[in-house]
Parts: structure tokens; sequence; C-alpha cells
């Protein structure tokens, strides 16, 4: 079995980024998109300073979350370890760009130039227009290692079977080869020097190791690197927002949510008489558009049939079947007002909801969604947003007193719910640590889950079943309150609060005087 990987030696590596120009020259990379990237870590105060240098892109992970993830198949790896994209596929939906915790993919959707005018020489040389609105990285050379093993070279050894930036590493910093290979270049490298690869505790398996001191046959793993919650002089290694998914995801969060859980309402709402048609209507309404806004938001829209293409991992796939029998059976359930229909449409609509936690649940990219509480979070949310939508509707229909009682009873329960869930969830992300920014977004929400501010709704809600006279008003206040609350939350969410897993050195490297230093999370804290 092989498995190509890079070897970077931290000791040997000066940050010179000829590397990353081999890259570009190699792959005529748009203007700003670089496959490849020296990092610049400096930590430490004067006069016991550290600085290294760290080449980055994508890791070509054993276990890569970007595969597993995407919907289309079009992200898949070779039997020798390199994860490929296949252009034709692809549909720019960015999901495997949120779930890499290695910020190695990115989408270009429209041609540039490096002076937004006229062609510059050094551009006559353009990127392959089919990378253009779908996912791009680093293919480790792919072709320039079929070509080579085509012709009886070795991958690693010669140059011309060798990846461009491994060519033009001018320190000798950069090695590649077979891993499997106890006899290969990398192998010997590994078997002599004390090494890391970077969020070891994701368990991805990355594809390219770091040399950071000689080993002594009795070496101990590096511990964990320090958090540094706001650190000095490195924009380019600290967590940032992630920008690939907008309000237009963030509306299919919103809407989706929302509306399957007011089906669910609709169709309970049913067996007691109630009118299904408005309500119903409005929750395939809001389904509906949520997902017009993430075809909205794919690069290459008209190929969004190959979502369907990968129900056996993908949960964006999974959503999107489910998604097809609850639209249908809902719009019969309308027209025909059938209460057994109705139940089946909103057990595919909650299967929805499940699947949109599951879908954030797997970008490992993103710390404040990866996180295992994020799916009874967004379940109780959308339960809850969907529930107050329903109570808004009955008291504008005019709904008895009993009917109103029960939903005061049952919209309590849930935000209860909610904002165990959200305690739990928020608790746990604390005393684990995320991004810096993550915690500042929270806390910047203008209306947040918190049993402080949740306790409004709460309060009006218990008035509403202790004085039923006055249950209209209050039980129409706190549905349109927990819904508020519920989409800003969401909004913020995937917008605000999605900052990615940004870099961490294990071990700053031992480099002349033989000494090594802790390594440095930077952008990262506990609260």
């Amino acid at each position: 079995m092989t498995r190509y990987s890079i070897v970077a030696d931290l000791n040997r590596c000066v940050g010179c980024q000829t590397c990353t120009a081999a890259c570009k020259h190699t792959n005529a990379t748009a203007p700003g998109v670089q496959w490849r990237k020296v990092l610049d870590i400096e930590t430490g105060e004067f006069p016991d300073v550290h600085r290294a240098f760290m080449p980055v892109g994508c890791m070509h992970c054993d276990d890569a979350p970007c595969l597993s993830v995407c919907p289309t198949t079009a992200t898949r790896k070779r039997d020798d370890g390199i994860v490929t994209i296949d252009y034709d596929l692809c549909i720019g939906c960015a999901y495997c760009t949120v779930a890499c915790p290695y910020q190695a993919r990115s989408r270009v959707d429209l041609p540039t130039r490096a002076f937004k005018g006229k062609t510059m020489k050094h551009e006559v040389v353009r990127e392959d227009p089919k990378r253009i609105g779908v996912a791009q990285k680093c293919t480790m050379c792919s072709d320039r290692i079929d070509f080579g093993l085509e012709n009886g070279l070795i991958p690693g050894l010669d140059a011309d079977a060798t990846p461009a930036c491994v060519n033009a590493c001018i320190a000798g910093a950069l090695h590649f080869g077979d891993a499997e290979d106890p006899n290969s270049n990398v192998s010997q490298l590994l078997e002599k020097n004390q090494h890391f690869t970077m969020h070891e505790e994701l368990g991805t398996g990355p594809g390219i190791h770091y040399l950071w001191g000689k080993s002594t046959g009795n070496d101990e793993p590096a511990p964990e690197p320090e958090m540094i919650a706001e650190p000095l002089g490195m924009p380019g290694v600290v967590p940032a927002l992630q920008k690939s998914w907008d309000w237009r995801a963030a509306s299919n969060f919103i809407l989706g949510g929302s509306g399957t859980s007011l089906f669910l309402a609709t169709a309970i709402g049913g067996t007691t008489g109630m009118s299904m048609v408005l309500p119903g209507l409005l929750a395939l309404a809001m389904v509906g558009l949520g997902l017009f806004c993430v075809w909205l938001e794919i690069g290459r829209p008209w190929r969004f049939f190959n979502v369907f293409y990968h129900a056996r991992m993908s949960w964006m796939t999974r959503e999107a079947m489910v998604g097809i029998p609850f639209m249908g059976l809902g719009f019969l359930t309308v027209l025909t007002g059938s209460i057994p229909l109705g139940v089946v449409a909103a057990v595919f609509g909650m299967a929805f909801l499940y699947a949109q936690g599951r879908i954030l649940r797997a970008a490992k990219g993103i710390p404040a969604w990866r996180h295992p509480g994020i799916v009874p979070l967004i379940v109780a949310t959308g339960l809850t947003e969907g529930v107050g939508i329903f109570a808004v509707y009955a008291v504008i229909v005019g709904a008895g007193s009993s009917s109103l009682q029960t939903l005061a009873s049952i919209l309590l329960i849930l935000i209860a719910l909610r904002v165990f869930a959200w305690s739990s969830y928020r608790t746990s992300l604390g005393r684990i640590g995320a991004p810096t920014g993550t915690f500042a977004a929270f806390a910047a929400d203008p209306i947040k889950l918190t049993p402080t501010h949740q306790a409004i709704p709460v309060v009006l809600l218990l008035v509403a079943l202790a004085v039923p006279m006055l249950s209209p008003v209050l039980v129409a206040l706190a549905g349109a309150l927990a819904l508020a609350s519920g989409w800003v939350f969401k909004y913020g969410l995937i917008t605000r609060a999605a900052f990615n897993q940004g870099y961490s050195l294990k071990k700053m490297p031992a480099r002349g005087a033989g000494l090594s230093s802790p390594g440095v999370k930077p952008g990262w804290t506990t609260n």
C-alpha cells in the first residue's frame, strides 16, 4: 500500500515562500488563491522569543473530512493517499471548505486578474476554466507523479515525478515520498526525528508531517500547544471568520428548521380540527425558500442534481433526499387534509431538521459547529421556532382558550429544553476551548438563548397559563420572541461565530541552539 506524504523540516525552513511561488506558477491559480503557503509564527516575549516558519496546504488526510461531507462524490481519495477533486462533478457548495480544518480549500466564482484590467504577461497561462465556481486545492502535483510512474521514475527522488513545491525548496526543508515504504526518504526522516502532524486531536490523519528535533530513541509525544487568546502579529495564523457560507446558507438553517417544525405543529393541530391549509402552505414555502437560497449560494447551481450522489456519507445529500418527500407529501396534505399523510410528511420534516444539525456537526473546520451539542441545539431551537409561529397563527385565527393553553404549555417546555441545550453546548464549548472570535460573537447577539434572555417569554407563558383571558396576547408575544431569538442565534452561528480552526504548532523547532520550546495555538481560549 502506498501513502504519499510530505515531510517539512521546521529547523530548515527559512520562510522564503519559494514553494508558494512554485505552486502558483505550476498550477496557475487565481490572484489571492494559494494552494501552498508558509506561516510565520512568533512566540514568547523579549528576550525569550522564538520564531518558526511552517509550510501548510492540503494535508491529504487519511480520514479526510472533506471527502465524507461532499454531496457529489467530487472529492475522492486515490489508492496512493492523494485527495483529489473532480471539477466536473463539484457543484461549488463549499461544504468541503468549512469541513477542512486546515483552510486548504477555496472557490473562485469569476475569472480574475492580478490588476483587475489588462492581462499581464505573467498571466498568459490562465487557470483551468473547469476550476471556476467549484472547490479547488493542492493536488500534490498528481499529474507529475503519474507521469513519473509511467516513465519509471521514483516520486520524491526524481524531480519530474515530484511536487513542484518540494523541487523548489531552497533549504531542503520539504521532502516527498511513500510513508508506507520503510526505506523511503520520508520514512527515514520520520524515524530519525521527532515530529507531529497538525490538529492531531481531530483524527484526520494528515499527510504532512513536521520535524522539530532529533529523535533520542525514547521520545514522548509533544504536549498540546498553549492557547493564546489574543496573539500579536499572527494575522494569517489565527482563526478567521469563514466566508464560504453567508446569509444564504443561514437562511436555509433558519427557514428550514422553522418550516419543518411548523409543519409538525400543523399536523398535530389538524388532529384537533384546526385547518392545515394556511400554516401548511407557510411551512412548505419557508422550507422551499431556504433551499432556494442555498441554490443561490452554490458556485455551479445548474448541477444541483449532483447533490444526490453521496447518500452513504454526506448529510447534505441526506437533507436533500428527505426534503423531496417532505415537500411532496406536505403539499398533498394541504390539498387533501389527510391527517395520516400529514403525520408522514412531518416525520420527513423532522428528518430534514435532524440532517441540518448533522450537517453542521460534520463540519470539522468550524469548532462552533462540530461540537456534539450542536445537533440537539439545532433540533430544539427549530422545534421552538415552529411552535412559536404556530402559536401566533392560532391567536390570529381565534383559537379557543383551551387550545392556547395547550400551546402555551408546549412552548414553555420547548423553550426550557432549548435553554438547557444551549447551556450544555455553551458550557462544554467553553471548557474545551474555541476561537476567541466565536465567544465574542455569541456574547454580541442582541437576543440570546441564555436563561436570562429567555426568561421573558417564559414569564409571559406562565402568566398566560395563570390568567386564561390574557392568553391570546401573551401567547402571541411569547411565540414571536421564541421565533426571533432562534433566528438571531442561527444567523449569528452561521455568519458571525463561524471562525475556522486556524493553525497550531505543537513544538517550536530546536534550530541551531538545539533547544525547542512549547508550541502555540493562537487565537483560541477557554471561556
